[in-house]
């Protein structure tokens, strides 16, 4: 298996906010950072398709399955664990997995290895994208209680006013645009990708360095980080065990099962990076809530590209 280079790259950016944590007081990147979320929604508007989407909407079956994986069974999991905190450390660190746990599902990556797999492609990139739309709404409202009583003096409706202009307004133009510019967005995606990437580089420089300036990560020991890496990894297993239960009773077909499983499990790093950036402005732990997405961003990647070429091989095999 290759190493993702993408992943290399955020441990670089970390290991930069460590050494030169300065930059981020030289450059604008807050800027850079606010205008950049607008860019990538708005593109990511601009490759939906509408009618495609229309046409996807039959499956229904199928789409409330891996929606409510992605922001019902995945939340009330982590909630489960609730109860048992016992310190204000330990909040914080649940508090970061259940970010991770409300988050939209990612969309290039699930279409990616739901094709590899040979699953149902139409209905991966129909729930890939209306994850990222349902997850304006969900995400903080989800995230909303927890941070009142975390101290944020963010009000909600702030939180929607930013999400409507820097995500939602976009993404509306973008598809408003896009049988005007809708081919030109998919013939340079590759670009446009390289574009969002970049963007989230700067925005996890920019929180870890505020984190590591304010001392955030100086008592976090090697067992602790240990500890949320098996967390992570348990939670991620859990959901697919899950997925995998409740898509037999619903009697799927392979197609739709592989959909199902993929789509279900994955949780989008850009959208957790972006949405960092709106909901935990002014927090100095900001660094800290980045951390489980990206540990399971890496993880999720390495495990799912290897089910999803086994799973190819069995389709062609047989």
């Amino acid at each position: 298996m290759k190493v993702d280079k993408f992943v290399l790259l955020l441990i670089l950016m970390i290991i930069l906010a460590y050494f030169i944590p300065q930059l981020g007081h030289i450059l604008p990147l807050e800027e850079i950072g606010t205008y950049g979320i607008a860019g990538i929604f708005f593109f990511y508007g601009l490759k939906l398709s509408p009618s495609q989407m229309k046409e996807d909407l039959s499956n229904w079956k199928l789409h409330l399955l891996i929606q409510s994986t992605t922001f019902i069974i995945f939340p009330l999991l982590v909630l489960c664990f609730y109860p048992f905190i016992n310190s204000e450390e330990t909040r914080l660190y649940w508090l970061a997995v259940f970010y991770l746990a409300v988050l939209p599902s990612t969309v290039s990556s699930s279409v990616v290895m739901v094709s590899i797999a040979k699953g149902n492609i139409p209905s991966a990139i129909f729930n890939a994208s209306i994850s990222g739309l349902i997850g304006m709404v969900l995400t903080p409202l989800w995230m909303s209680p927890f941070l009142q009583a975390q101290g944020s003096d963010l009000a909600i409706r702030d939180i929607f006013l930013k999400l409507f202009l820097q995500i939602l307004l976009p993404v509306i133009l973008g598809v408003v645009l896009n049988k005007f510019w809708g081919k030109w967005a998919i013939r340079y995606k590759a670009q446009l990708g390289n574009f969002d990437k970049a963007i989230i580089l700067i925005i996890v420089y920019e929180s870890f360095c505020d984190s590591f300036e304010q001392g955030i990560f100086e008592q976090m020991e090697t067992l602790e980080l240990l500890v949320l890496a098996f967390a992570i990894v348990f939670l991620f297993f859990l959901v697919m065990q899950a997925v995998k239960v409740i898509s037999n009773f619903l009697g799927f077909n392979r197609q739709d099962q592989i959909t199902a499983l993929f789509c279900g499990s994955k949780k989008s790093l850009v959208h957790g990076t972006v949405f960092s950036n709106v909901l935990f402005v002014g927090m100095t732990q900001a660094g800290l809530f980045l951390v489980p997405i990206m540990l399971y961003h890496a993880f999720q990647l390495f495990y799912i590209s290897i089910l999803a070429e086994k799973m190819g091989r069995t389709e062609i095999d047989n």
